[in-house]
């Protein structure tokens, strides 16, 4: 099982500026041996012979074709319901 101290705790604490009370530090303490078990117990498993997998799906660059579609009406006539346009554009209130 993994070495892990009080005095650990107390030094990722304060690298991270953070104030722990007593009994913080030892839940911490004991939470973080619990973690460091299972990646040894992780470590501990054959992976001999397997590739690693990036994504399951087996796709690969799955895109579609840029295609400009007319779906019969002119910016214009678009543009006439708009309470605000400028330069053939609908004008918004700046988000920024």
């Amino acid at each position: 099982m993994a070495k892990f101290t009080r005095e650990d705790v107390l030094k990722l604490a304060s690298l991270a500026k953070l104030e722990l009370s007593d009994d913080e530090v030892e839940s911490f303490t004991g939470e973080i041996k619990e973690i460091l078990a299972y990646v040894e117990q992780l470590q501990s498993v054959d992976v001999k012979g397997l590739e690693p997998t990036s994504q399951v799906t087996g796709l690969k660059n799955v895109t579609r074709k840029d295609e400009i579609i007319d779906y019969g009406i002119s910016r214009e006539n678009m543009l006439k319901n708009v309470p605000d346009k400028q330069d053939g554009h609908i004008k918004v209130k700046r988000v920024l």
